[in-house]
């Protein structure tokens, strides 16, 4: 079962990507852009309820920061994510990261079914990734994206739920943070925000141009204007001067700060061992990765100077298989391969495994700001200064 929904995933990317081609894909294009149409309608209504407050936005009273994206998935968001939570950690803030947990394991079946069955469906409590101090919860409960950031960021609490409004009364009550970072929560929009924090990819700014089903859009690119800082991710040190023209037409206030994803260092997957990225020079390298945009992983190792001699991707999040690792594993040797390269995001989704013929070794990567540092420095002292106050434990 899941295979095939991976599968059915894979084809609808491909048919909104425009990679199918014939009279069937062209027909389920066809009916996907005019549900687009019924999709933006949706979300310019949502927006105007909240704009006019008809639906009613909550205030924790505790400062909250949104760090989101205008697409579906692909902008590299976690790392910028990281390095907030690490700068506000610096400048004092007591921080609790919310996140939704996307993909990662529901409760069993009957259990909520009881729950709904008791009139009972909103008990469970938020999921606590990390308490600040121990890492609590594997990626499969977690989600992956949220185990990583607990499992790097140390004295910063991470709580996954749909219902971010219970997760913040969670962290503030339990944990006595002052500082909410909503991770991927431009469109969550029950929470009041204090400050927008937008993503933008280089190399796909807007995606294919085409709102949700037809597209990659969650909303239309005019809505840049709700961003209070512009990040361009995944730079290359090339201008980005047409780039930064066109986000001028949608918000002319925002700072915008260039970015670039930094690899650091290789990481083995089991024994932790750390190798210097100048090690993949010259070598034959396997590359496996679930993420969704395989792309510019791979593009990264070929620029440190390995030479990809197998690849294999699955779709974004994929839950590895101990046979399809070993598979790959296999077909790496009998290529001679000399190591094999993944990402860190896939790395915590890898099985456990008894032996490994070729190691394997996660590409650890960071944020690094080209240009505009002293927007970012200016944006964690805006936050960071004055001193926050504990908030009074009362929720409006």
């Amino acid at each position: 079962m899941k295979a095939w929904l991976e599968r059915l995933e894979q084809f609808a990317i491909d048919v909104i990507l425009e990679r199918r081609s014939g009279a069937k894909a062209a027909t389920l294009r066809a009916f996907l852009a005019m549900m687009s149409k019924l999709y933006g309608g949706v979300v310019d209504l949502r927006l105007f309820l909240y704009r006019n407050r008809i639906l009613r936005e909550r205030n924790l009273g505790c400062l909250v920061v949104s760090i989101g994206n205008l697409t579906v998935g692909g902008t590299g968001k976690t790392p910028v994510v990281e390095k907030f939570a690490r700068a506000l950690q610096d400048g004092g803030r007591r921080v609790a990261i919310l996140s939704r947990g996307y993909k990662s394991v529901k409760d069993p079946l009957v259990k909520r079914l009881s729950d709904r069955f008791k009139g009972q469906p909103s008990i469970n409590p938020p999921r606590i990734v990390s308490d600040g101090r121990s890492l609590l919860l594997d990626s499969r409960t977690a989600g992956d994206e949220p185990y990583m950031l607990a499992a790097n960021l140390k004295d910063v609490v991470v709580i996954t739920d749909k219902d971010r409004v219970k997760s913040g009364k969670h962290a503030i009550t339990e944990y006595n943070v002052d500082t909410l970072l909503l991770d991927d929560g431009l469109q969550y929009l029950k929470l009041r925000h204090r400050l927008d924090i937008v993503l933008v990819d280089r190399y796909s700014p807007f995606g294919n141009e085409k709102l949700l089903p037809r597209g990659t859009l969650r909303e239309p690119p005019k809505n840049l204007k709700r961003a209070s800082y512009i990040f361009i991710t995944k730079c290359n040190g090339e201008p980005n001067d047409d780039l930064i023209k066109r986000i001028r037409r949608y918000n002319v206030t925002a700072e915008i700060i260039e970015t670039e994803h930094r690899p650091m260092y290789l990481q083995h997957i089991e024994t932790r061992e750390k190798r210097a990225l100048s090690s993949l020079n010259g070598l034959r390298v396997g590359t496996v990765s679930g993420i969704a945009v395989p792309e510019s992983f791979e593009h990264g190792v070929t620029r440190l100077g390995a030479e990809i001699s197998v690849t294999r991707r699955y779709a974004d999040h994929h839950r590895y298989q101990e046979r399809e690792i070993l598979d790959f594993i296999n077909e790496c040797a009998s290529e001679n391969v000399d190591l094999i390269v993944t990402t860190e995001k896939d790395s915590v989704r890898f099985p456990r495994l008894q032996r490994l013929d070729v190691p394997v070794f996660f590409l650890r990567v960071e944020i690094g700001i080209l240009s505009g540092e002293e927007s970012f420095a200016e944006c964690v002292n805006r936050i960071c200064q004055p001193r926050p106050i504990v908030p009074a434990r009362r929720f409006f």
